[in-house]
């Protein structure tokens, strides 16, 4: 199994792919967008602005309950891989202490009876690896759309042309602070979620 950090260090690359695509994807009429704070970036026609990544990922409450979540799972898949894998040692000693009084036929019972119990592990092993991707691309899907939800409503105010999402070293070499939505697209999608905790309960 991975690691958790492996986990979610594939998880915020998976989400970077995703708002890329969220923002260079569609029609440039109609952007994705979120509000600038308290100041207008505007060149000619063009208005721009931008967002955080990482500061999005570390304060967005939705995502960082996924995370809890995904370690939580990861922690459960240790658990259980690790109570059959000491169940497979446990009867692998116990035969191997009666091998010399077994007859041939409790012999090959006995080496079918460990590739079952082989087998079961590798099978799980798989299932679980399998969950874990599954339920970090539901995640990510999710994140998508509340993302891309907010931006379209926050934006018929706004009316930005083109929103980039900001990650050090990656494809932004300057930016203006001045043109910084990430404060307001946090404040916006935690309460947004909130409400959506809230309508749950």
């Amino acid at each position: 199994m991975k690691n958790i950090s492996t986990l979610l260090g594939g998880l915020a690359l998976l989400g970077v792919a995703i708002l890329f695509y969220l923002h260079f994807s569609g029609s440039p009429a109609k952007p994705a967008a979120a509000a600038l704070n308290g100041s207008s970036a505007a060149s000619g026609n063009l208005k721009i602005a931008y967002f955080d990544i990482d500061s999005l990922q570390t304060n967005y409450k939705d995502f960082k309950d996924a995370e809890d979540q995904l370690k939580t799972q990861d922690s459960d898949n240790k658990i259980r891989l690790n109570s059959l894998g000491t169940s497979y040692q446990k009867r692998l000693k116990e035969l191997q202490d009666k091998a010399p009084t077994m007859s041939q036929a409790e012999g090959e019972a006995a080496q079918r009876e460990l590739a079952t119990l082989q087998q079961r592990y590798n099978q799980t092993e798989v299932e679980l690896d399998q969950n874990m991707k599954k339920t970090q691309m539901d995640m990510m899907t999710r994140l998508h759309n509340d993302v891309e939800a907010f931006l379209k409503e926050y934006n018929k105010e706004k009316g930005f042309s083109y929103i980039f999402a900001y990650q050090p070293g990656v494809f932004i070499y300057y930016k203006d602070s001045a043109l910084d939505i990430t404060g307001d697209m946090i404040k916006g999608l935690n309460e947004q979620y909130e409400k959506k905790k809230k309508e749950k309960k």
